[in-house]
């Protein structure tokens, strides 16, 4: 576990304290989550930040290069920090920045279990080629779970709120494994179902071998209309939801699948782009995405320090945080 415990600290903090720090963690962190939620309230921003400073803690024990039976202690120590704080007692400065949220807003607990279950699956093994039915399970543990606490916090704990949760958690993490297949593959891991793989005849799981198959585009823009199917499914669910939490703006609800098709296109030109490049893509992604107009590289995550689940509460609470107001 990487935070702070009291006997570390001297003495447990008062709240106004505690928030500092927590802030302070989230501002560190360097991406413009911090800057978008200073556009809401202070309770629900307190609220937000101390989420993000949960999500960053185990995003930070998956993605370490420690052995993965370390990272396994690490987190199964967070699900007794997770119980504690429920109990009323943690120990850790997260959890108990927690504490005012988790009562206030009603959070559940299982969410911030899942959240972990979803890192334990990334820190057991390099996940390659999983099918659907585990992908799904990882998207709903990463990034779905992250948004049913997300929405208890924008003010709308109702059923269409966590479908919203559901589906656009979904969206957006299929979004992210298409942008980040590179960087996944530099560590190992390969997210893309094992199902469109073979129906567009990739075989194996080798990161690295498969992202270089000339059959790759095809398979992304597979995934990506899933990513739009869900985000279709979280626009329909939204209509039922509470306006003032929930609904984003006009511009951002007619973007999102224009986005996500955008990520594959990209995707796409990028792959024919390194046609033409000598040497390993992987490699060096600079030197074939140059002419690609709008490319990203896995700089950009690692300069970030982005981990699955807090990109994702980023991407979510962007989302919402102007209605929040």
């Amino acid at each position: 576990m990487t935070g702070t415990i009291w006997d570390n600290v001297g003495a447990v903090p008062d709240d106004e304290s505690l928030r500092q720090a927590i802030r302070q963690r989230v501002e560190a962190a360097g991406t413009s989550f911090y800057w978008a939620m200073r556009l809401l309230p202070r309770d629900r921003r307190d609220g937000m930040y101390a989420i993000y400073a949960f999500c960053r803690e185990v995003d930070d024990i998956a993605d370490d290069t420690a052995p993965a039976a370390q990272k396994r202690a690490a987190l199964a120590e967070w699900h007794g920090e997770i119980d504690a704080l429920y109990a009323g007692h943690p120990r850790q400065i997260v959890a108990r920045a927690l504490l005012d949220p988790v009562e206030h807003y009603r959070l559940r607990r299982e969410d911030f279990h899942a959240v972990i279950d979803g890192m334990e699956m990334d820190a057991a093994e390099d996940i390659r080629a999983p099918d659907l039915a585990t992908l799904d399970l990882y998207c709903g543990r990463v990034a779905g779970a992250v948004g049913h606490l997300s929405v208890h916090v924008f003010g709308d704990a109702t059923p269409p709120a966590h479908s919203v949760a559901d589906h656009l958690g979904r969206a957006l993490q299929l979004t992210n494994i298409l942008r980040d297949l590179d960087e996944d593959a530099q560590r190992g891991r390969l997210y893309l179902p094992r199902e469109i793989l073979e129906r567009h005849g990739i075989a194996g799981t080798d990161p690295l071998k498969v992202l270089r198959h000339p059959a790759l585009p095809a398979a992304c823009r597979e995934l990506a209309e899933l990513a739009v199917g869900h985000f279709d499914e979280a626009g329909r669910a939204m209509a039922h939801c509470s306006r003032p939490a929930m609904r984003p703006s006009p511009e951002t609800n007619a973007s999102v699948s224009l986005e996500v098709r955008e990520v594959a296109l990209m995707r796409s030109l990028y792959l024919r782009e390194s046609e033409n490049c000598s040497g390993s893509v992987l490699s060096n992604p600079r030197s074939c995405s140059a002419n690609v107009p709008g490319s990203r590289t896995s700089s950009r995550r690692r300069r970030t320090g982005s981990g699955k689940c807090s990109s994702h509460l980023g991407q979510t609470s962007r989302f919402f945080s102007t209605s929040c107001l």
